[in-house]
């Protein structure tokens, strides 16, 4: 980052699942979140929906919810002010290319710029740009959690590439016991895996294990991936005043409101290469917040916008997940997800929007004055959990005492890192 003697204010929201039109509403507290958004030099959010009036064909594995749209929410993302995006998630490729492309289409539209897909991985991984009167800011996305298909692939001089999103794939090793060992290779076995008598460590349906002394779950980061957003972080970081790199991953430490370590180990190796910001989301709820290098460090910022059961189509695939038949609507599927019930549970999972924490976000207004960070304020953010499905997921600025609990949990889980967050007025502020 060079010094431009400018000060540039950054909003950051997490994951924006959006199905309708936002723009109609004129809620006090809603507009309040618009305002903020749009006082921003920056304003960046993950658009986690395609936007492509349902063109292209649905995948064989998608993120969860097929996330196709309609052309009009690149229009209704504008008017919120956003004009910075993420796209590596897993949802990037829900219609495969047709999809991709028509979502690129549609944010060049209206004049957003996107980073994290494109037709091949040199495009998916390269730095975008957003030009604004403060200085010149550089966006890189990258995706830890994804469909084996959406991955983008190099191209050659003889080969095209392959459309797709900009990977950090990391390998799982379980490490158990000689007894586990034992009755895993007796398993292994029996499926028609070849095991050599004296080995270390065997692969049952794709996955890895090793004999050792106790039991635990090691990740690595793939080599190619890591040096590949490494060196674009190093592009970017000569090419623009400000770098910001975004992850999406649903990835879990100790629990779903820890990352895990290797997302955490290459945050602060994000830092290292010339990272100003570090925006991490993908788990659906809030994490901590690290400084780390005078760096602000955000390992997940929650939902946004989470209108996830308002897509009003979806494919074949996922209403036999739900064992609904070929008449069933929209209403019907997602019903049927929300109760999970006995009769369809062998199918799918009983879907998570009955857990508070889901429901609950931070926007955080971030302000570099002469290159050097000066202020983060925290805006604890409600998407309104006991509304109808109609009106829920739709963010309001959160007030009294949900706005104080929101915040109280960012500080709470902030406090791994040694970051403390003081509330004011119902709004946080990071101590630097």
């Amino acid at each position: 980052m060079q010094s431009n003697g400018k000060r540039l204010s950054i909003a950051l929201t997490g994951d924006s699942f959006i199905a309708t039109r936002i723009s109609t509403f004129t809620e006090t507290l809603f507009l309040k979140l618009v305002e903020i958004i749009r006082s921003a030099d920056v304003r960046f959010t993950n658009c986690e929906v395609l936007i492509n009036d349902f063109k292209g064909y649905p995948a064989v594995q998608s993120g969860g919810t097929y996330a196709g749209n309609e052309s009009y929410i690149a229009d209704e993302l504008k008017w919120m002010g956003f004009n910075i995006v993420s796209r590596a998630n897993n949802h990037a490729m829900d219609y495969r290319e047709i999809g991709l492309i028509e979502t690129s289409k549609n944010l060049d539209r209206v004049g957003i710029v996107h980073a994290g897909v494109g037709m091949n991985l040199g495009e998916a991984r390269e730095p975008k740009y957003l030009e604004t009167s403060k200085g010149r800011v550089a966006l890189i996305s990258a995706a830890t959690s994804f469909p084996t298909e959406a991955r983008a692939g190099e191209a050659r001089p003889d080969m095209q590439g392959r459309p797709g999103l900009n990977p950090l794939r990391y390998t799982i090793t379980i490490e158990v016991t000689e007894e586990i060992f034992k009755n895993l290779v007796i398993i292994a076995k029996m499926m028609g895996i070849e095991v050599k008598e004296d080995a270390e460590e065997i692969r049952i349906l794709g996955q890895k294990f090793k004999k050792s002394t106790k039991i635990e779950v090691k990740y690595e980061v793939n080599k190619r991936d890591l040096e590949g957003n490494i060196k674009a972080i190093r592009n970017a970081r000569r090419m623009a005043d400000y770098v910001l790199f975004s992850l999406h991953d649903h990835e879990r430490g100790k629990s779903i409101f820890e990352p895990q370590q290797f997302v955490e180990d290459f945050a602060r190796k994000c830092i290292d290469e010339g990272v100003d910001v570090f925006i991490g989301h993908g788990p659906h709820v809030l994490r901590g917040i690290e400084i780390y290098k005078k760096k602000p460090i955000f390992y997940s910022l929650g939902n946004f916008i989470f209108q996830n059961d308002l897509i009003r189509k979806q494919p074949a695939d996922l209403y036999e997940r739900y064992g609904l038949n070929w008449d069933s609507t929209p209403a019907d599927l997602y019903d049927a997800r929300e109760k999970g019930s006995p009769e369809t549970a062998f199918m799918g999972f009983k879907w998570f929007t009955d857990k508070e924490e889901y429901w609950e976000s931070i926007l955080a207004y971030i302000t570099f004055n002469d290159g050097n960070l000066e202020e983060i304020k925290l805006y604890p953010v409600d998407l309104c959990r006991e509304r109808n499905r109609a009106n829920r997921g739709r963010p309001i600025l959160a007030t009294g005492a949900k706005a104080n609990k929101i915040l109280e949990t960012v500080a709470k889980l902030s406090e791994k890192y040694n970051t403390k967050i003081t509330i004011k007025n119902g709004v946080g502020f990071v101590e630097l």
